[in-house]
């Protein structure tokens, strides 16, 4: 079971972490990613990475601003993002994979957070 916190309103330029506590002890043997959805637009792919955090990937449009982390002892998934855009208001939810290598495809994901609602206003 995932829980996506930290969302919210916050202006152009400003920051904000996400937070996905997990359940379950298998959280360590997992990849974990972020994804969001705005209205009217497909569920786009932000970050990922692998069980040991060693790996990560990015979306295009999150390089150089978004980073995601991972503290296992926790069993916590991070996204700290800095330089928020408007576009980048969304439903953001947290992904779970049952392997140890991120993926960047929704469908790769076996586990969903219920997702937390960014707003960056102009």
């Amino acid at each position: 079971q995932l829980q996506a916190s930290g969302g919210g309103l916050v202006q152009a330029g400003g920051s904000l972490r996400l937070s996905c506590a997990a359940s379950g002890r298998a959280f360590g043997r997992y990849a974990m990613g972020w994804f969001r959805q705005a209205p009217g637009k497909e569920r786009e792919f932000v970050a990922a990475l692998s069980w040991s955090g060693g790996i990560t990937f990015y979306g295009d449009s999150v390089k150089g601003r978004f980073t995601i982390s991972r503290d296992n002892a926790k069993m916590t998934e991070y996204l700290q993002m800095n330089s928020l855009k408007p576009e980048d208001t969304a439903i953001y939810y947290c992904a779970a994979r049952k392997a140890i290598s991120p993926r960047t495809a929704p469908n790769d994901y076996d586990y969903w957070g219920q997702g937390t609602q960014v707003t960056v206003s102009s």
